[in-house]
C-alpha cells in the first residue's frame, strides 16, 4: 500500500458486548445490523487521497448542497468475509472488486480509488471488527464500501471533494432452509439502464431505477425481476441485481448474456464462467432473446436457469412470469449443475476446496 495513506484508528468507547454480538450474530439477517467500526478516507481535486482512518461506526454529516443530495455521484461495492475452519479471515478477489470501483467511479465522474487503498480498507475494518465475522455455516460478514462526492456546490459538474467508506453487516444464509428455486417477473414497461448509460457501473441510480419494477414482481408472487434490453425489448440482460444463466444440459453449455455497456460485470459471474470452463463445460457469453429461453424450457433443451450475485452466490430460477405466459415449475428441485457450482463456489471461499486461481486473500495476516 503507499506509504502516505496510513490509517488512523479511534476504536468506539462502546463497542458491543460479546454476548449482544452473539444474539444478533445468531439472527443477523442481510443488512440490519452493523459492526462498531468504519473506515473513512477523504479526497479533493488538489490534495488527492487523504486522512484515512477507522472510527466509530455512525452517521455521516453532510452539507445540504452536497453533490450527491442533488446529482446522484454515488458508487459502491458488495463484498465479503468469510471465517475458515481455523479461525483465520479471508475475502475473495478483492482486486477485481477494487477494479470494478474504478471503472464506476471513472463513469460517476468521481475519484479512482486505488485497489490497494481499497484492499487495505477491507484489511482495518477486519483489525478492528474481526469478532464480527462469524464461524456459523454459510455465515459472513457482507463489507459495503461506497464513494459519494460531497462538495457543497449545486454547479452541474464532477465534485471536487469527495469521501470513500466502508461499512460492514453479518449475513446469515441466504437460503436458510435450504437453495430453493426463485419466481422472477418479467418486466416489460421499463428497462434498468439505457444504451450509453451507467448500467455497466455499480451505482444507487441503476438500484432505485429497479425498485419499482421490483414492487410490481413481489405483487406477482416473484422475488426479483427480470429486464430485457433497452433498445429493442427482445435480450435478457439481468436481474433487478443478479446476472442469469441458462444451462443446456445435453450440450453440456452454459449461456450467459454477453456483456453490452448496460450490463454489469459481476464477480461471481466471472469466477462461474471459470469454474464451468474448469469442468469441460463450452461457455458462450451472448446476446439471449427471451423467447429462446421460453422455447427453451418448453423443448427441454433449457434444463437449468440460474442467477448469481455476491449475497446470494447462486440463485436457482423455477418460472418466469409475465404479461400472459408463465413457464418453468416452481416445485421442481433445483438443478444439478446448479447447485453443484454454488456448492464448488462457496467451498473454495470457505477454504473447503483448494484455491487454484488464486482467488482468496487472507485479511487478518
Amino acid at each position: 500500500m503507499s506509504q502516505s495513506l496510513n490509517f488512523h484508528v479511534t476504536r468506539s468507547d462502546r463497542p458491543r458486548s460479546a454476548e449482544e454480538r452473539a444474539r444478533i450474530l445468531e439472527k443477523p439477517g442481510f443488512g440490519v445490523h452493523f459492526t462498531d467500526h468504519m473506515v473513512a478516507v477523504r479526497w479533493d481535486k488538489d490534495g488527492g487521497w487523504h486522512d484515512a482512518e477507522v472510527r466509530p461506526y455512525g452517521p455521516i454529516a453532510l452539507d445540504p448542497a452536497a453533490a450527491v443530495l442533488h446529482y446522484g455521484q454515488e458508487i459502491f461495492e458488495g463484498i465479503k468475509a468469510y471465517r475458515h475452519a481455523d479461525g483465520s479471515v479471508w475475502t475473495f478477489r478483492p482486486d477485481a472488486n477494487g477494479r470494478r470501483l474504478q471503472r464506476s467511479a471513472a463513469r460517476l465522474a468521481l475519484p479512482q480509488l486505488p485497489v490497494e487503498v481499497f484492499v487495505e480498507s477491507l484489511k482495518q475494518m477486519i483489525a478492528v471488527d474481526k469478532d464480527w465475522v462469524s464461524d456459523a455455516e454459510e455465515a459472513s460478514l457482507y463489507f459495503r464500501p461506497f464513494m459519494i462526492g460531497d462538495e457543497a456546490f449545486l454547479g452541474v459538474r464532477g465534485a471536487h471533494q469527495a469521501s470513500y467508506y466502508v461499512i460492514a453487516s453479518p449475513a446469515g444464509p441466504y437460503f436458510a432452509k435450504g437453495v430453493a428455486p426463485v419466481a422472477i417477473w418479467l418486466s416489460t414497461d421499463f428497462a434498468r439502464a439505457a444504451k450509453g448509460g451507467t448500467g455497466a457501473a455499480k451505482c444507487g441510480g441503476n438500484y432505485a431505477a429497479s425498485l419499482l419494477p421490483q414492487q410490481q414482481a413481489q405483487a406477482q408472487g416473484c422475488s426479483q425481476v427480470l429486464f430485457l434490453d433497452p433498445v429493442e425489448g427482445r435480450y435478457l440482460e439481468e436481474l433487478g441485481g443478479m446476472n442469469v444463466f441458462l444451462v443446456y444440459g445435453k450440450r453440456n453449455t452454459l449461456v450467459t448474456p454477453a456483456l453490452s455497456g448496460s450490463i454489469l460485470e459481476g464477480i461471481t459471474r466471472e469466477s462461474i464462467l471459470q469454474l464451468a470452463r474448469d469442468r469441460g463445460m463450452t461457455v458462450e457469453e451472448r446476446q439471449v432473446t427471451i423467447d429462446e429461453w421460453k422455447q427453451g424450457v418448453a423443448s427441454g433443451d433449457i434444463t437449468e436457469v440460474f442467477a448469481c450475485g455476491t449475497a446470494a452466490v447462486i440463485t436457482p430460477i423455477g418460472q418466469l412470469k409475465g404479461e400472459g405466459f408463465s413457464v418453468g415449475d416452481l416445485e421442481a428441485p433445483a438443478g444439478e449443475v446448479t447447485l453443484s457450482l454454488r456448492r464448488e463456489l462457496t467451498d473454495i471461499q470457505y477454504g473447503r476446496l483448494p484455491d487454484r486461481h488464486g482467488w482468496m486473500l487472507r485479511l487478518d495476516a
